[in-house]
């Protein structure tokens, strides 16, 4: 019966590149749902056509050489609609058309050679010199997804990295931990042993920052953790305290902004704070299960919690009135959205990734059976690939074929991980320094 319902509410897929034994294991980690009753149906496409992934990738990057192609019965990848095309730029197919994801290159006698033709005359080459050249900051770029990376610097920061944060602006990189946060500029990510560009000491040498989030304009910082206390940060020109907002808890473990920068959630035991941003007072002190505030996150006018108890929450954020629940059958370790705010990834302790669709009763659940003290998820902002840090080991998966795009091994446990804005940089916290990846495309 148990095996019955998994498969009524999830597909399983496995990650490409992941050993066999790993994919084909017994479905006993299933995700149930608190949704009123319906009908039972196997999650598809829209159309109700499953939907086909893209050709395997066949270049792999240099920190994973065990990428591989895979058969087409570890593709019955259900749960997903809209997200896969955005993800991968493509519109939306109709059934039975195939989507064409490669670059389009005009007939020639070699790939990319331009096709023969006679050339333009002269008065339509001077219409287009004539056009003036389009902004750079106008152009729609291309989402790409990196097909490996390149270690570049590590920024020792003295003491164990709790939290990180990446600008994608100026590629400063904050370090956060016990009695202080480091600032490092660019330069100190392609040269090992810089010092840091800034220190930033606590007035309490005993306050830890386990938890940061850069503002979507990353002009602030907001840090949380053992202190009484979520702080607000400028860091132009330079990094000072703009406001601290009294918490009512002691720790606060981990941060959720809203997109426009107007609402912060604050996760502690037993309960999440809400606040404004803006005029910097608290909202809401929202209480939840004791066990479901590790971990928070917002979409829209949704947010989210989860934790020990195995139970991820969404909670309606106007009426503060519980919406869904999902038992997830393990401890949820991280949570976090793609840019698109259509799906919830939820970290678990046994390294599975469930994904739940914030709008939709579409879910799926990749399986990985392997128990991990940390798990840190951070989706790309470019929406094609999302990282995934368990215990030494950080790996890229496109998104939403899952291919494994890269896999880096370090030598000492992962606490914490993210990506750049602009997709260049992949920088991850350990005992005591962070590691610089550079993305290559």
């Amino acid at each position: 019966v148990k095996a019955e319902k998994e498969e009524a509410w999830f597909g399983m897929p496995g990650v490409c590149g992941e050993p066999e034994a790993r994919r084909n294991v017994p479905e006993s980690s299933g995700v149930s749902s608190q949704h009123e009753p319906q009908v039972q149906q196997q999650l598809g496409s829209p159309c109700g056509v499953p939907w086909q992934p893209p050709s395997p990738t066949t270049w792999h990057g240099p920190a994973d050489q065990e990428t591989s192609m895979v058969t087409q019965q570890h593709w019955h990848f259900q749960g997903l609609g809209r997200l896969e095309l955005q993800a991968a730029g493509l519109p939306e197919a109709q059934p039975g058309e195939a989507a064409e994801s490669s670059p389009i290159f005009l007939p020639g006698s070699e790939v990319g050679q331009p096709c023969c033709s006679s050339p333009p005359s002269e008065e339509v080459q001077s219409w287009f010199r004539a056009i003036p050249p389009i902004p750079d900051e106008v152009v729609v770029r291309q989402k790409r997804a990196p097909r490996g990376s390149w270690k570049v610097g590590t920024l020792r920061h003295g003491k164990r990295v709790y939290t990180v944060a990446i600008s994608g602006s100026t590629h400063h990189v904050y370090t956060c931990g016990s009695g202080y946060i480091r600032v490092w500029d660019e330069g100190a990510l392609h040269a090992g042993g810089k010092v840091p560009q800034a220190q930033l000491d606590f007035q309490d040498r005993q306050d830890c920052v386990v938890t940061c989030k850069l503002f979507p304009d990353e002009q602030s910082l907001i840090t949380g953790g053992a202190s009484q206390a979520v702080t607000l940060w400028d860091l132009a020109p330079t990094p000072q305290v703009r406001a601290q907002l009294t918490s009512t808890g002691p720790t606060c473990y981990s941060l959720a902004v809203s997109s426009d920068a107007h609402i912060c959630l604050a996760g502690f035991q037993g309960f999440v704070e809400i606040w404004d941003l803006q005029n910097q007072i608290l909202i809401r002190k929202h209480q939840v299960p004791v066990y479901a505030s590790r971990c928070v996150d917002i979409t829209g006018n949704m947010f989210w919690t989860g934790g020990e108890d195995t139970t991820l929450y969404s909670w309606d954020l106007r009426s503060y009135q519980r919406l869904h629940q999902y038992d997830l059958e393990n401890e949820i370790l991280s949570i976090t959205h793609d840019p698109g705010e259509e799906w919830i990834l939820a970290g678990l302790r046994t390294s599975d990734i469930a994904f739940i669709h914030t709008l939709r009763n579409e879910k799926f659940k990749v399986v990985m059976k392997k128990y991990t003290r940390h798990h840190s998820l951070k989706f790309a902002s470019c929406g094609s690939y999302f990282v995934t840090a368990k215990d030494a080991c950080i790996s890229g998966l496109e998104a939403p074929s899952l291919q494994k795009l890269f896999q880096v091994e370090e030598s000492s446990g992962i606490l914490c991980c993210d990506v750049s804005s602009d997709n260049q940089y992949l920088v991850m916290g350990s005992k005591s320094s962070a590691v610089i990846y550079q993305l290559l495309y």
